[in-house]
């Protein structure tokens, strides 16, 4: 017969007739009403009460089909409440019982109807044989079906298909920080406002925790996508997503990983300090203790030691708390270099600001800290500090413009030469130098902001043109509304800060957002320069783009508008029509 050679399909791969057996019956009976008929006793529901029934439901017109349809569904959300039961028990033959399930159930993991049960027993299971995977990989329909926790298996001896997995979900990662960074239209949802508890409650953080579960495997397959992903790409929001995804699984207990993983204690203490906003004396000493107690042999471990302290926020708030500690430093009247708190934060900013060369070059040892950045750079720092307080203090005395005047001129002369030698040759200083000035610009203190915003351009280094840093520095820049009509201050902010990087596309959509907000305060011809260097900067952002077709139309029409009320006729002189002695 045609079906003996077909391969079983369906119940026939566990001997019940099926649609092959009915085929070959029908092609070769003589009374073909008949063989369904026995077709249909044989194979039905097996239970005498039932047949008296059957007629009743003919009658309802409901066919033999939608009712076995129930019945069987009926049956399948039974069988699969008893499984998840069976799964939740404390049983020690448990496990035995789903193997021998899983045994007779699986041969029909190609019925759609049946499929559920099957996939509901391989979801118990701690532990399922390699023959039940393969079948499972080589069907995408099967693979795509399958509960995470059963892909967990399939993904920790197949790395490839594991790195298909979660290539998206990194994708999706950045492009959700990139949204936050570069949304035009986002004033008061900065990049560092939100908590580290609340960055790792993401769903896209979640979503990889959930695919890693408890598996040391997957988690250390992550941790080597993402030191290569950021080795390829230098992008620092990987070091922020291997910080997160630790601290997710922390949240959810998964100690198999926290066990395993030397980084943690370190990284749970340095998220314990984001989220106190400090770092008082006890943390302090357990960081100092890490860092010294990496014996001869694990010297590897500074790699991802280097990829947490390399966060952007966690460098925000290393520097922020830096410069606080200038500042108590400056009111108590002591030297940077006696305070081991100030010593150890610029030893882990150095660490941080490594971490893509340590990554990069394996070559794991920890960067040294100039001293002289602690003896000279920090106290040329605090002079500038100094200057800041001095001048806003002076506004805040009785009127007497000549001795205000003094003061402004006094404190607001060039910066010292040590702070501009030091953030042109050291990480550590220039990375200050670029939060002290987001502080001044915070303040809205536009003397100190212009003496030292120039001076990050002319850096070998590009920290300043990143994208966290630009974004709240632009989000600063925005309220101070009036300053720019002042061609002195346009100068500085736009011809020796963001012109000099103007080619690059990340530069170009934080100045989109600067003009979008400023420009009627701008003059005209500076408005149309800054787009034109705008429009040749930016390549494929759609998104971009069209903010900048949108604000080109804006400034059209603010600049018609100037012009129209330019082009008003004044009106005459009374004294116009008369006529004047030619002698005068």
């Amino acid at each position: 017969m045609a079906g003996s050679n077909l391969q079983p399909l369906g119940l026939e791969v566990l001997g019940i007739p099926g649609r092959e057996y009915l085929r070959d019956n029908l092609t070769s009976c003589n009374d073909p009403l008949k063989a369904i008929e026995e077709f249909q006793i044989e194979n039905g529901i097996l239970l005498p009460s039932l047949r008296p029934m059957l007629p009743l439901l003919d009658m309802h017109d409901i066919r033999r089909l939608d009712f076995h349809n129930s019945v069987m569904e009926e049956l399948r959300e039974k069988l699969l409440n008893q499984i998840a039961e069976l799964g939740e028990k404390d049983d020690p033959d448990k496990e035995k019982r789903l193997r021998e399930l899983l045994k007779k159930s699986f041969p029909v993991v190609k019925v759609k109807q049946l499929r559920p049960v099957v996939l509901s027993v391989l979801k118990q299971l701690n532990h399922i044989e390699d023959k039940y995977l393969k079948v499972l990989v080589k069907d995408r329909e099967l693979y795509n079906e399958c509960d995470t926790v059963v892909k967990r298996q399939i993904w920790k001896d197949n790395q490839a298909l594991f790195g298909e997995e979660v290539t998206p979900v990194f994708s999706q990662y950045i492009k959700e920080k990139e949204e936050v960074l570069f949304n035009i239209e986002n004033l008061t949802n900065s990049f560092f406002s939100p908590s580290p508890k609340i960055r790792r409650q993401a769903p896209i953080v979640q979503k990889l925790a959930n695919m890693i579960g408890n598996n040391i495997k997957l988690y250390d397959m992550v941790l080597q996508f993402l030191r290569t992903l950021f080795m390829r790409s230098q992008n620092w929001h990987y070091c922020t997503l291997r910080s997160e995804l630790l601290m997710a699984l922390h949240d959810l207990e998964v100690h198999d990983i926290m066990s395993v993983d030397p980084c943690h204690k370190f990284t749970w203490c340095i998220d314990a300090c984001l989220r106190e906003k400090q770092v008082d004396a006890k943390r302090s000493r357990e960081l100092q203790l890490f860092l010294d107690g990496i014996k001869k042999g694990q010297e590897q471990i500074l790699g991802d030691i280097s990829m947490v302290l390399g966060d952007p926020h966690v460098i925000f708030f290393l520097a922020s708390f830096c410069l606080k500690i200038c500042n108590n430093l400056i009111n108590s009247e002591t030297v940077p270099r006696d305070n081991t708190v100030l010593v150890l934060l610029l030893r882990l900013m150095a660490l941080g600001l490594g971490s893509w060369q340590i990554i990069s070059s394996q070559e794991f040892k920890e960067p040294r800290l100039e001293p002289s950045v602690v003896t000279k750079f920090v106290p040329a720092l605090m002079s500038l500090i100094v200057d800041d307080q001095a001048r806003a203090l002076s506004v805040k005395l009785p009127p007497d413009e000549r001795q205000t005047a003094l003061t402004v001129i006094e404190h607001s002369g060039p910066v010292p030469d040590a702070y501009t030698t030091y953030i042109y040759e050291n990480d550590v200083a220039y990375t200050l130098a670029m939060y002290y000035t987001m502080q001044t610009a915070k303040q809205k203190d536009k003397v100190g902001l212009m003496r030292v915003v120039g001076a990050l351009a002319r850096s070998d280094t590009d920290r300043a043109f990143e994208d966290p840093f630009l974004h709240t520095l632009v989000g600063a820049l925005i309220s101070f509304g009036d300053e720019f009509v002042n061609e002195d201050f346009c100068t500085v902010v736009f011809d020796e800060f963001f012109s000099t990087a103007i080619a690059r596309e990340n530069v170009c959509r934080h100045v989109l957002k600067l003009v979008w907000y400023v420009y009627p305060k701008l003059p005209v011809q500076r408005v149309g320069n800054l787009l034109k260097a705008v429009d040749a900067g930016l390549h494929n952002f759609s998104s971009a783009r069209r903010a900048l077709s949108e604000l080109q139309e804006k400034v059209r029409s603010h600049t018609a508008t100037i012009e129209a009320e330019l082009s008003v006729e004044k009106p005459l002189s009374p004294l116009a029509g008369i006529a004047t002695p030619s002698h005068i």
